[in-house]
């Protein structure tokens, strides 16, 4: 599939048309409201809700193990289970693949072209409730490998083998607006200093499937973003850097990648952190 290294790590809408009666599938939508999904969801997907299901009341992902088993359990996935994740927004189901990696469900896809696809190509939709048997989940421990913390990304800063990846919108990166409007509490506006910027969304053709590896390899690489490199990417609160280290080292097999998932939303309120605008 367009030469990516690990490309069975993606369905398409045919496939999961195929598949929407298999009981070993879970279907999961995440979003940051529910209507949508109550309105007009995948058959058989269950709904994740962004800021009550995935994050913390500050923000930060919720990292939580007790709090993850509960969230599997409640939608009725196993360790057998296979999850295809999507969302309303591009890039929602390559983090989701980040998260359940972290907490070690190995079975775990995105639907290449998210929503956006499926709609388009006039695949059914529900509306109808859902019963899901619950079940009794226990998740791994963390894999670290995955992830990068505060102190290793500002040990980082001057490194010449480590690219800081900026992957927010330009009026973030330059300090103009914050994801969250008006900004909470003591965050500030900029970037972290060196950081590169390369917006997430780049690497998506307009139906929000991913570009080939060709496209993508060629847009990293322009901006100095190579595989001899340990690159950290980062965005406000580590979903959309999430996306990036699937993109870097699913599709293009990058060997280095771990996603700095505290970003921005931990670096600017740190004060003796340096920031640059």
């Amino acid at each position: 599939m367009f030469q990516y290294a690990h490309p069975e790590v993606l369905v398409d809408t045919q496939w999961l048309m195929n598949h929407l009666n298999d009981p070993t599938v879970r279907v999961v939508e995440v979003d940051m409201s529910p209507e949508p999904y109550k309105n007009a969801r995948i058959p058989g997907a269950v709904f994740w809700n962004i800021f009550t299901d995935l994050l913390l009341p500050n923000l930060r992902i919720n990292l939580d193990p007790t709090a993850m088993e509960k969230l599997l359990g409640r939608s009725g996935i196993s360790h057998d289970t296979t999850v295809i994740a999507y969302g309303g927004y591009p890039g929602t189901g390559a983090w989701i693949f980040w998260l359940l990696k972290l907490f070690g469900h190995d079975r775990v896809y995105v639907l290449n072209g998210g929503y956006q696809k499926w709609v388009a190509q006039g695949c059914p939709l529900a509306s109808d409730s859902l019963n899901v048997a619950p079940t009794q989940y226990y998740v791994k421990p963390l894999d670290e490998n995955l992830r990068v913390l505060q102190l290793e990304v500002q040990a980082a800063l001057n490194r010449t083998d480590c690219v800081l990846l900026d992957v927010r919108t330009s009026q973030e990166y330059r300090g103009e607006i914050f994801m969250m409007q008006p900004p909470a509490g003591s965050e500030r506006g900029g970037h972290i200093p060196g950081a590169v910027h390369l917006e997430h969304t780049l690497t998506l053709n307009e139906d929000g499937t991913f570009k080939s590896a060709q496209e993508l390899r060629a847009l990293y690489t322009s901006h100095g973003i190579t595989p001899d490199k340990e690159v950290f990417p980062y965005c406000a609160i580590g979903g959309r850097s999430a996306y990036t280290w699937f993109v870097l080292k699913y599709l293009l097999g990058y060997p280095h990648v771990r996603n700095y998932d505290g970003s921005w939303n931990e670096w600017s309120r740190l004060p003796n952190m340096p920031i640059e605008q």
